[in-house]
C-alpha cells in the first residue's frame, strides 16, 4: 500500500490537463468503487476510535488524526449498500479533505491509483434514478480485467450527515444591488446534484435563477449554441458558477474554453470546487477565472453575485 500512497502528493500537476487520477476500492463487495486522488490526503489502516452517543448512523465514530480529531464514515452503510453498517468489510481508512473539512472514510480493500482521462469518465445512467451516490462511472482494467468503476458523490455522502446552512449573513447584502440582480439567470456547472441544489438554494434567497448542467462538455455545448444563434452569453446570464471536476470535461478546461472563444469571452466565470489550496488560486490565474471559491460558502457565493452585477451596473 505504501507505493501507491507516497506518489499522492505528487500528482497535482494533472489538475488542468483535463486528467485526472483516481484511488479505487471495493466496500466489502465485488463492485470497485473510487475517489479522485486529489483530494486524498492519506490512507491508513482502521485506527482507534471512540463512538459518539447520539451521532449519524453512518458514523463510525470520531478519531485523532495528526493532532486532530476527525469524524470517520462509513462508506459501504452511508451509500447504502446492501448490509451497510457492517463493519467487518472494514480494512482501511481514507483520509479525505472536502468543503475545507476533514474526514476519513471507512472502506474494504484499496486497489491502486489509475491515471486516465476526464473524457472517459461518464455521467452514471439516468435510469438508475436521482437517490444514487454517484456521480460519474468508468471502465477501467483492474488486476488485468476491464471492470466498470463507480464514483463517488461524497458531497452528497456529508450533505445527509451535515446539515450545511444556506443562510446569507446581514452585512453580505448590498441591497441596492440585490434589487437590481431580482431575475436575473447564472449557470451553475457541477457534477454533484446535491453541490447544484446548494447554490441554486442559496441564490434563490437573492431573487436569482439557475440554469444547471452536469459537466464542461454539457456546459459549453449550452454556451456555443447561444452564439452560434447570435447571442452572447454575458448577456443571457450574469456568470457562471463551476466546479473543477466533473466528467467529459473539468472546469479549468471549460473556462480555457470560454476564454479562447471571442463570442463569450467576456462571460465572468467563478471555480467553486471542493478542492482547496494555493494549488487551485494558480490554476484559476492561469486559465482565466475571475473568481475562486472553496465550497460551500453562501456569503461568498452572493458576494461574487454581487461583484458582477456592480461591474454590469458601472458599465451601463
Amino acid at each position: 500500500m505504501s507505493s501507491i500512497l507516497n506518489s499522492v502528493d505528487q500528482r497535482t500537476n494533472l489538475v488542468g490537463e483535463n486528467r485526472l487520477e483516481l484511488l479505487m476500492f471495493r466496500l466489502g463487495s465485488r463492485q470497485a468503487f473510487a475517489m479522485n486522488v486529489f483530494k486524498v490526503k492519506e490512507v491508513i489502516n482502521v485506527p482507534k476510535m471512540n463512538v459518539m452517543p447520539g451521532s449519524h448512523g453512518n458514523l463510525t465514530g470520531v478519531t485523532n488524526y495528526r493532532g486532530s480529531s476527525i469524524p470517520v464514515i462509513d462508506l459501504r452503510s452511508a451509500i447504502r449498500m446492501k448490509n451497510g453498517g457492517d463493519s467487518t468489510h472494514a480494512k482501511n481508512v481514507i483520509i479525505t479533505e472536502y468543503n475545507r473539512s476533514v474526514q476519513g472514510f471507512l472502506i474494504g480493500d484499496v486497489l491502486s491509483i489509475v491515471n486516465t482521462s476526464w473524457q472517459n469518465i461518464q455521467p452514471p445512467p439516468k435510469t438508475i434514478g436521482k437517490s444514487n451516490y454517484l456521480t460519474a462511472i468508468s471502465q477501467i482494467e483492474i488486476e488485468g480485467k476491464t471492470e466498470l468503476v463507480e464514483i463517488i458523490d461524497v458531497e452528497k455522502v456529508l450533505a445527509e450527515i451535515i446539515d450545511y446552512d444556506i443562510s446569507i449573513s446581514q452585512g453580505v447584502l448590498d441591497q441596492q444591488v440585490v434589487e437590481a440582480m431580482k431575475g436575473r439567470q447564472v449557470l451553475v456547472v457541477d457534477d454533484s446534484a446535491t453541490a447544484r441544489k446548494q447554490i441554486k438554494d442559496t441564490l434563490a434567497q437573492i431573487g436569482l435563477s439557475c440554469l444547471e448542467c452536469f459537466n464542461g462538455a454539457e456546459a459549453l455545448a449550452l454556451l456555443k449554441s447561444w452564439a452560434d444563434e447570435g447571442k452572447r452569453p454575458s448577456e443571457l446570464i450574469m456568470l457562471m458558477f463551476t466546479d473543477a471536476e466533473m466528467p467529459e470535461m473539468d472546469g479549468y478546461r471549460l473556462t480555457a474554453e470560454v476564454r479562447g472563444d471571442p463570442r463569450m469571452s467576456d462571460l465572468f466565470v467563478a471555480l467553486n470546487t471542493s478542492l482547496s489550496g494555493s494549488f487551485n488560486e494558480a490554476m484559476v490565474e492561469k486559465v482565466g477565472c475571475d473568481r475562486f471559491i472553496s465550497k460551500f460558502q453562501p456569503d461568498m457565493l452572493v458576494d461574487v453575485a454581487q461583484q458582477r452585477m456592480r461591474e454590469i451596473l458601472s458599465n451601463a
